[in-house]
């Protein structure tokens, strides 16, 4: 049980060798940290002793007391009689009788569904997930995403802690072999149990961290590059890769993108040559995630003629000799590793060969639903993030004497934020319901263009919530850490969603091409 301490107490800590403050009902001996504070030792003097809640909030996000001030906490402000078990008092609400809201209840901070709103599309299991994986996220992942993003690279702890979580599973396609997963998925659903809600769940809950680098550089590469294993490699690749990368040991990632073009797949130029006992591969790959320290890569390649006909998937390991990669300076997803990566002159072994020779284009296209159903995901929550990041700041920032939830300016942004945040969730939930119903055949043309149009709905909206609430923040929104850290790191990295896995401009086209497809096929009367 925390010790506690009164008030009065409290004021008694006030000298630069004995210092203490009062944070959220919380008291810590913050004695040893004067001398480290980036703001000097007097202003925290000048607070010793006494409730600095306001103050703190005023300069600092909540982030902070999870990293550097748990290491000074030492009890909570309270009384003898306080130190009672109060597990079995409720105080009764009765807007919620019978309902089993999750999370801090920040209007519209969470999916609706996390408010016990009805929902056809979860039950006790998803809500098992949820809260295994809010635990970790909290804990391992937020309070040390400034940190990782400045140093533009990820611990290698970090993918081993995920992967005993249940989380890099969670984030990849359903594996017709259970027993390649190394570890037991989130909440301890069972794996034949484990659906496209728990793992939409498993990357909606990941990607609260408000950071690309940290969901890219963590589960990107590897969403997208294990694909083709999965469904098209032999059982030999799939036992040599999927343990080693789910178990966080080893990384892999996906190379399409060529420095002369990106989504006009069928005319990439990277060769591998017919050499009788193996492939030998020339060429480039330009802005591959996690290529930077991936081991595997999975790699398209030219096998035949031009076009779509002639193109292979193969599986490049780092080792094998002319393999070289280099990290890009990018805007946004600093440690997500992004790569150029070379080919020369590598003996690719057609052991290696994933799927059939020259049948690599169909195995892009499947891949591609995917991938665009992740980037809706993270950044329709991504936009959330920003709008739950205003509701706080706006309920603790006053100007002209009132909050700045209580200008009708603030307000109105944060309705527009809203409204298109949660009709992309709910446009979403309806194509990964699909995606769990829909015969696999024929979901690439039936999903491919609503998928493609939510994708551009979704990274519009988070353009747009990015913007705004760059805006509510003001010039913190500008700055590199602190209170603003959020949303000056979502604002950079908006086009890194807006561009990769089929830019806005080339999904909106394709949801219309596709459109008139289907609806011919249909027997639309157009």
């Amino acid at each position: 049980m925390a010790k506690t301490f009164t008030v009065d107490e409290v004021a008694k800590h006030t000298s630069e060798n004995d210092c203490w403050v009062i944070i959220h009902d919380k008291v810590y001996d913050i004695t040893k940290f004067l001398a480290d504070h980036p703001g000097g030792k007097k202003i925290l003097l000048k607070n010793a002793g006494i409730d600095a809640t306001e103050k703190f909030d005023s300069f600092h996000n909540a982030a902070v007391l999870e990293k550097i001030g748990s290491k000074f906490l030492i009890g909570a402000v309270g009384s003898a009689e306080d130190e009672v078990d109060t597990d079995d008092i409720e105080d009764v609400n009765p807007l919620m009788v019978g309902a089993n809201p999750f999370g801090d209840m920040v209007p519209y901070g969470d999916p609706m569904w996390y408010q016990d709103w009805y929902s056809p599309y979860y039950d006790e299991s998803h809500r098992a997930v949820r809260k295994a994986v809010r635990e970790f996220v909290d804990t391992e992942v937020i309070p040390y995403c400034h940190e990782w993003d400045e140093a533009k690279k990820l611990p290698r702890e970090l993918y081993i802690k995920a992967a005993k979580a249940g989380i890099l599973a969670g984030c990849v396609s359903e594996i017709a072999d259970p027993s390649l997963i190394p570890y037991k998925m989130p909440g301890g659903i069972e794996y034949e149990k484990f659906d496209a809600f728990h793992r939409m769940i498993v990357l909606d809950e990941l990607s609260r961290c408000a950071s690309g680098g940290v969901t890219w550089g963590l589960i990107g590469g590897l969403g997208i590059g294990i694909g083709p294993i999965i469904h098209f490699a032999s059982a030999e690749l799939q036992q040599k890769i999927i343990p080693a990368c789910l178990s966080g040991t080893k990384n892999i990632c996906l190379c399409i993108t060529e420095p002369t073009g990106g989504s006009d797949v069928a005319n990439l130029v990277t060769e591998a040559k017919d050499m009788g006992d193996h492939f030998l591969v020339n060429g480039e790959k330009k802005w591959i995630t996690n290529g930077v320290f991936a081991d595997f890569f999975t790699v398209a390649v030219r096998t035949g003629d031009k076009g779509f006909g002639g193109i292979s998937f193969l599986l490049i390991e780092r080792d094998m000799p002319g393999v070289t990669t280099r990290q890009m300076q990018c805007s946004g997803v600093w440690s997500s590793g992004t790569a150029y990566v070379t080919f020369e002159d590598v003996k690719v072994p057609k052991a290696n060969v994933i799927g059939q020779v020259n049948h690599g284009f169909k195995y892009i296209m499947t891949n591609f639903n995917p991938e665009r159903v992740g980037c809706i995901i993270q950044a329709n929550r991504f936009a959330r993030v920003c709008i739950e990041e205003c509701m706080k700041y706006g309920n603790k920032r006053k100007t002209f004497g009132k909050k700045l939830v209580d200008h009708p300016v603030i307000r109105n942004k944060l309705a527009h934020m809203i409204r298109q945040v949660e009709a992309t969730h709910c446009w979403l939930e309806s194509l990964v319901y699909q995606t769990r119903h829909m015969p696999a055949e024929i979901q690439a043309l039936r999903l491919g263009g609503p998928i493609a149009l939510c994708k551009a709905q979704a990274t519009q909206t988070f353009e747009y919530c990015a913007r705004e609430a760059a805006q509510i923040f003001g010039g913190l929104s500008y700055t590199r850490g602190g209170q603003g850290e959020k949303v000056e790191r979502l604002y950079r990295e908006v086009r890194a969603f807006a561009i990769p896995g089929g830019s806005e401009e080339i999904m909106l086209d394709l949801g219309m091409r596709q459109s008139f497809k289907v609806g011919q096929f249909l027997g639309a009367k157009m």
